[in-house]
């Protein structure tokens, strides 16, 4: 193990609580904003920007020191933003859709979903290039 990388003890818990931290925010914005009988409109939404978020990450990790990076990484990657989105909650919410006798609804809604999160990580990939990791320390 180098000295800029953490413990696996200490990663899992930097994951641990960005993930509890991101399973909090995702929570408020249900209750802030319901979804509705239609589409799942929040679930939707927490979930783009979730994966821009997860697409910007690098661009914002790469400006950080190693030693901060190794750690910030899992805490705000697989922790805090995959706490924040939401991939069952989609399903459920598609699914329950559908079986309420409402495929095109459930369809839209599970396209919808998978189009808009691709299209905010190109946008995000496009618009942030990728930055190289100089003098970090």
């Amino acid at each position: 193990m180098s000295p800029a990388q953490p413990t696996a003890a200490l990663t899992g818990a930097a994951v641990a609580l960005g993930g509890a931290a991101g399973g909090l925010l995702r929570w408020a914005a249900g209750e802030a904003v319901p979804d509705g009988p239609g589409l799942p409109w929040t679930t939707l939404t927490t979930n783009v920007v979730g994966c821009a978020l997860l697409a910007l990450l690098p661009a914002l990790l790469a400006r950080v020191p190693e030693r901060r990076a190794a750690l910030l990484g899992p805490a705000l990657g697989p922790g805090l933003l995959g706490g924040f989105t939401t991939f069952s909650a989609y399903a459920v919410q598609v699914r329950t859709l559908a079986a309420d006798g409402r495929p095109a609804l459930a369809a839209a809604a599970a396209l919808l979903t998978v189009v808009t999160c691709l299209a905010a990580v190109l946008a995000v990939r496009l618009a942030v290039p990728a930055t190289a990791p100089a003098g970090r320390g």
